[in-house]
């Protein structure tokens, strides 16, 4: 593997293992302040960061030595409105510049696999930013955030998805329906 599709990967890995434990921090305040569905929201996009992090960690798998893990995260934790900032502040950073660029760096570098990877990850932090801003302006309001049904994580990919059922298939990767895990 080239040297700076690797980098972008232990980037990513790294960037996603703290979202992942961001969230799950995030849920529990939720909880506390009464919002049962944003915590339940969080845990679900924990998932997917879970998903993401895996992903990127499984085509290092060739790697052998000790490595520094750097990622930028917003920090600072506070109130579920607060976190939910935090929270669109992030995925907004792997939507506009992250992902575009790590893409355009395993491709120039005919790496495939992370390819594949981050951009199955993009398309889910498309609509976590999304997710997470209707959860906002709920959060803003004092209610929580209405959820009809459940919040469905691909474990492939991390595509997510809210309602009764999930997607025949994947729109993302093409997994199965009975694949999807549901939160």
């Amino acid at each position: 593997m080239k040297s700076m599709t690797k980098d972008a990967l232990l980037s990513a890995f790294g960037g996603e293992s703290v979202a992942h434990m961001r969230y799950l921090v995030f849920a529990v305040q939720a909880e506390r302040e009464g919002f049962p569905n944003i915590a339940r929201l969080f845990r679900a996009i924990a998932h997917a960061e879970y998903v993401h992090a895996s992903n990127h960690y499984n085509i290092l798998r060739d790697f052998d030595e000790d490595a520094k893990v750097v990622s930028g995260a917003p920090i600072g934790p506070g109130t579920t409105v607060k976190n939910l900032k935090l929270a669109i502040r992030g995925e907004e950073f792997e939507v506009e510049e992250m992902y575009p660029i790590y893409i355009k760096i395993a491709e120039e570098q005919g790496e495939k696999q992370a390819v594949r990877s981050f951009r199955w990850a993009l398309e889910a932090e498309k609509i976590h930013a999304e997710l997470y801003k209707e959860a906002l302006k709920s959060a803003e309001e004092g209610k929580d955030f209405q959820i009809k049904g459940k919040v469905w994580i691909c474990p492939v990919c991390g595509h997510t998805y809210i309602g009764e059922e999930p997607p025949e298939k994947c729109p993302v990767c093409g997994a199965p329906r009975e694949k999807y895990v549901g939160f």
